[in-house]
């Protein structure tokens, strides 16, 4: 029995390594940093405006459109191939960076990594389908932080061959190229899971439904060839009735999940706490995308790469190890988060305003590279406690479905802001003027959740008094002896 259950608990190993080490070459990328240097420089010969405004929206758009549909099959196909197809789409990413030219080529790419970004809910889910509960909180926090590692590597790994004049930024796409594939090859290591987070209860209890069926049908089969003497169209008509049968099942168990999805999702968002944590959620990762996506053009018009000794790649490594460090010190944070959240998301998101205005309005890029560590830093310090939260208050199959609507949200969101504010068939503005707007978006939540927080404090306080008040009456028109012996019985 110890012997069985020592290899029970070692289960959870080999996938976690397998996912694990997916996760890094998957995100260690060192021509990410540089991408827009790339596309502007003599490589591909595209404008900075055609990059701003003719290409970037793409990828917002198809994120978006492909968010809900990839949510929805990932886990009904369990995990494995969506994975598979990310890794795929990451090779097809930086080949067409290698050896594609004009902007067909490029607006494709810009759709294949909005497949890659809306994949990614595979990679977050999918621990969860082949280890125990007991390990959740453990694998996640390592295929969390290897996804950091593997980003901070690519992005430091890139500043360096830069700055020493090693390598130019093809052959950064070329390092890249090779690490997805590595990536992409893990992909098919992976373990099948033997269950899904939405779809496990009605599957199981249609495999049952399933199993009854055909060992009843067989049984029928054989009464039936016995007292027909085989007539064949007579055992095809049969065959063909329960196969009907079986994809009418089949039919029945997705649209029991799809109810079940709705039901909990109505659960959900009826908690005030939840809804104002995944408010901020939907709204702040709608700008962190937008900046995340637009920085480097930021920086180029502030210092063009092509005159300048761009450090794009450290900035990033800097600002994603920062925000791995303030993530990390949330989990000693100790605070009554149903009083405080609303005034820490409140003061964060000032924060965060003031440095993306800082940002739209120097012309130092020393200071813009500072701007963007704070502001990187700060989000995900908040997104940690945001989803903290959230999964403290939800099971796993609520929690990744509270995941793909705030994200879907964000999205809409997002979309909403690139049609008017950067595609050129909207205002089409200039880089300066986007981050002013995306710095008054931030100032926007701020003074929302600063509002909303300051209410539930001055409400906390007062309840906390009256309930005070109360005890005192309580304690005054009580006897004596009574007294005493509440009183002791309290201490």
């Amino acid at each position: 029995m110890d012997c069985w259950k020592a290899v029970r608990d070692k289960e959870w190993v080999y996938p976690t390594v397998v996912l694990c080490t997916y996760g890094f070459f998957a995100t260690m990328k060192p021509a990410e940093p540089f991408l827009t240097p790339y596309l502007v420089g003599p490589y591909k010969n595209f404008t900075i405006e055609q990059v701003t405004n003719q290409l970037f929206p793409i990828w917002t758009y198809s994120f978006l459109a492909m968010l809900i549909p990839v949510f929805l099959f990932t886990d009904y196909l369990q995990y494995k191939p969506i994975i598979i197809t990310q890794g795929a789409a990451l090779v097809i990413d930086y080949i067409l960076l290698l050896f594609a030219n004009g902007m067909t080529a490029m607006q494709y790419l810009q759709f294949n990594t909005g497949l890659v970004s809306a994949t990614e809910v595979a990679y977050y889910a999918y621990i969860y389908s082949v280890v125990d509960a007991e390990h959740y909180q453990k694998v996640t926090s390592y295929c969390r932080s290897i996804t950091l590692t593997g980003y901070t590597v690519g992005s430091a790994l890139a500043q360096l061959l830069i700055s020493l004049e090693a390598v130019s930024y093809f052959y950064l796409n070329a390092i890249s190229l090779g690490s997805v594939t590595v990536a992409l090859i893990t992909s098919f290591l992976l373990p099948m899971p033997k269950k899904s987070i939405f779809f496990q209860s009605s599957a199981e209890s249609s495999k049952e439904t399933t199993k009854s069926n055909t060992s009843n049908g067989s049984l029928n089969l054989k009464r039936n060839i016995q007292g027909s003497s085989a007539n064949p169209v007579f055992l095809e008509r049969k065959q063909s009735a329960l196969d009907d049968s079986l994809k009418i099942k089949e039919k029945t168990t997705f649209l029991k999940a799809i109810l079940q999805l709705w039901s909990d999702f109505k659960t959900s968002y009826s908690s005030r706490n939840l809804l104002y944590w995944s408010l901020w959620w939907a709204i702040a990762t709608c700008g962190y995308y937008q900046i995340f996506n637009y920085v480097q053009v930021l920086w180029d018009h502030i210092e063009p790469s092509k005159n300048f000794s761009i450090y794009n790649g450290g900035v990033e490594a800097l600002a994603t190890l920062t925000g791995a460090i303030t993530s990390f010190g949330v989990g000693y944070v100790k605070l009554d988060w149903s009083v405080w959240g609303e005034l820490v998301l409140g003061i964060f998101s000032a924060v965060s305003s003031a440095s993306v205005f800082m940002m739209g309005i120097t012309d130092n890029i020393w200071v813009c590279y500072a701007g963007y560590m704070i502001f990187k830093a700060s989000y995900m310090l908040l997104i940690t406690i945001t989803t903290f939260n959230i999964a403290s208050n939800l099971c796993m199959e609520r929690y990744a479905l509270m995941f793909g609507v705030n994200n879907c949200m964000a999205l809409i969101l997002q979309t909403i802001l690139t049609i008017i504010v950067v595609d050129s068939r909207g205002l089409g503005l200039d880089i300066i003027m986007q981050f002013l707007i995306y710095g008054s978006f931030y100032a926007l939540i701020a003074g929302i959740f600063l509002l909303s927080g300051l209410l539930t404090f001055i409400y906390y306080k007062l309840k906390k008094k009256r309930r005070n008040l109360e005890e005192d009456v309580i304690i005054i028109t009580l006897d004596p002896p009574t007294q005493q012996i509440c009183s002791s019985t309290k201490l």
